[in-house]
């Protein structure tokens, strides 16, 4: 990878004078000086997507010098990189090979001198046995009872990806209930463990060092009461808890049966994981020939992202309209709104995929940085959004560079309310670019004018929509586990592509670890009877406060 200041390359000083004219520029007059702008800004990935990406505050000439500055940094090298397990993680000293896990091409991948292909297809065909097993109810609990629920207990990726995908593939869930305990606070396990009967439900710990204080204190709770179970043994333990973890010391320290182990490696990153072992709770749940079907949709992504001409590379040009917002235009957030029930979970995993990759502010070169990094993503299902923060995106003073997402047919055809939600979806976008002026407010009040009557125009400025809010539609055919596989990975590749701009390690989350490393001083401080003097005047209050209550 290059590591260059961004802001010292030629293709980013032509864009900032480019920025000049562009600016007050709006999509009214980019859409009434070309007619031909969709299909210019537009990519229709054929049984899968289309992308229309002609609503943002770009012309050709933008994308031409973006693609510069993607050229400068050698994008391309970088993308060969990132597929060959190049140390591209350099501050850990690692690769990055979630693309290895859906490497459908068959081609031998090496790490240290090993083919890890063929630890990967191991680990697949480990859980395509024994989901099969669980589904077919051929896997029986400690009262010879089969299988009715799965557990997985994990934090951040171990937990976000496969909740994500599994609420999103709904429709082809099957008989198994899955639940999910991730928050360290007790209530989570609590209301979990009132769902399941343990005689009939097994538990996944999934954790990649086996060491995270939130999954490992949950692990231990549900294993104590497991444990007092009429009738338990310790030996039971085999039937009902499984590890999904690179750390098979602690695995079986913990007391896990050692073929109740599935591996995972240093080079899965955690919120990269749910196409490897992290994602057994998704083939449980749909099967593990939909699970394949995700991986596939997802390798196909990746072939596009890296044998496509940059110019035609979706996440590459995402990735770069993206710097262009927030670099520019000092655009602080990115929206995501999937106007699809069952991926209601798809914006939070988001959130964590894009700013625990890219939320940093050293670069390459060890230098603080002065450009902007990774953006705040947020955002809501729907016409959900639409009753509550579009009003903001509408009418208030931000600029939210957003990412609408709908699937062309759904899984529930009941009345007409799908082509509603079909018509809210391409208005929202239609507004929020043209939005409407308060000469079309006045020529309105005049077309519905009854008996000449005077018309109050005292307050038709409240109702005016500036418009020139930029959005990205992605039309799906259906929300499949292919088409959701290929979605996901489209937004990794976009995510890759800004931190390789961005000059910045996208694949390490070290600023993660200061909270846990103050929590477990504060642990032993509030463990102690004794009043708390050894931090800041607020700490101690607040910790002081806790004492005496």
């Amino acid at each position: 990878m290059k590591s260059l200041d961004p802001t010292l390359t030629l293709s980013w000083r032509k864009l900032k004078k480019h920025f000049l004219k562009m600016k007050n520029m709006h999509l009214k007059d980019l859409f009434k000086k070309d007619i031909y702008r969709f299909q210019k800004f537009s990519l229709n990935m054929k049984n899968v997507m289309l992308i229309d990406y002609s609503k943002n505050r770009i012309t050709e000439k933008t994308l031409l010098y973006l693609l510069d500055l993607a050229k400068e940094f050698d994008l391309e090298g970088s993308i060969r990189s990132l597929f060959q397990g190049k140390y591209i993680n350099v501050t850990e000293n690692k690769p990055v090979l979630h693309t290895a896990l859906r490497n459908f091409n068959k081609t031998e991948i090496f790490v240290k001198h090993e083919n890890i292909s063929i630890k990967i297809n191991e680990v697949l065909l480990k859980i395509k046995n024994f989901s099969s097993q669980i589904i077919k109810k051929k896997w029986t609990g400690y009262t010879g009872k089969y299988i009715k629920s799965i557990v997985n207990i994990g934090i951040g990726g171990s937990h976000l990806g496969p909740e994500m995908v599994i609420e999103s593939l709904t429709p082809y869930k099957n008989h198994l209930n899955i639940y999910f305990i991730s928050n360290l606070d007790g209530s989570n396990v609590t209301e979990v463990l009132k769902k399941i009967n343990f005689e009939s439900t097994i538990f996944l710990i999934s954790s990649k060092t086996f060491t995270t204080e939130e999954t490992i204190t949950n692990a231990k709770t549900v294993k104590n009461l497991f444990l007092q179970q009429p009738n338990v043994l310790l030996s039971d333990i085999s039937k009902h808890f499984f590890a999904i973890s690179m750390n098979k010391k602690e695995v079986i320290k913990f007391g896990i049966h050692k073929e109740n182990f599935f591996p995972l490696w240093d080079w899965v990153g955690g919120r990269y994981s749910l196409w490897s072992s992290m994602g057994l709770s998704i083939a449980l749940s749909v099967g593990y020939e939909n699970f394949s079907l995700l991986l596939q949709g997802a390798h196909d992504m990746d072939n596009h992202f890296l044998n496509t001409p940059l110019e035609k590379n979706i996440p590459v040009l995402l990735g770069l309209i993206s710097i262009w917002y927030s670099n520019f235009f000092c655009a602080e957030t990115e929206g995501i709104f999937v106007y699809d029930q069952y991926m209601h979970v798809f914006s939070r995993y988001l959130q964590q995929a894009y700013m625990e990759s890219n939320g940093k502010r050293v670069d390459r070169n060890k230098n603080i940085v002065s450009w902007q990094t990774g953006a705040i993503i947020w955002g809501e299902p729907g016409t959900n959004g639409q009753h509550s923060f579009y009003q903001l995106l509408h009418q208030g003073t931000k600029l939210v560079p957003s990412d609408f997402i709908i699937p062309i047919k759904t899984h529930n055809q009941i009345g007409d309310h799908h082509i509603k939600l079909l018509s809210h979806f391409f208005a929202q976008t239609r507004a929020l670019a043209f939005g409407k002026s308060l000469k079309e407010l006045l020529n309105q009040k005049k077309d519905i004018q009854i008996n000449k009557k005077k018309i109050n125009t005292d307050f038709l400025i409240y109702q005016e929509c500036p418009g020139n809010q930029p959005t990205n539609s992605f039309l799906l055919d259906e929300i499949t586990p292919y088409t959701l596989g290929n979605l996901i990975a489209l937004y990794e590749h976009k995510i890759f592509t800004q931190g390789v701009i961005l000059n910045i390690y996208s694949f390490d989350q070290w600023g993660v670890e200061l909270g846990k490393e103050v929590a477990k001083d504060i642990l032993s401080t509030l463990k102690m009877n004794s009043l708390c003097n050894s931090y800041d005047s607020s700490t101690n209050a607040l910790i002081n406060f806790y004492k005496k209550s």
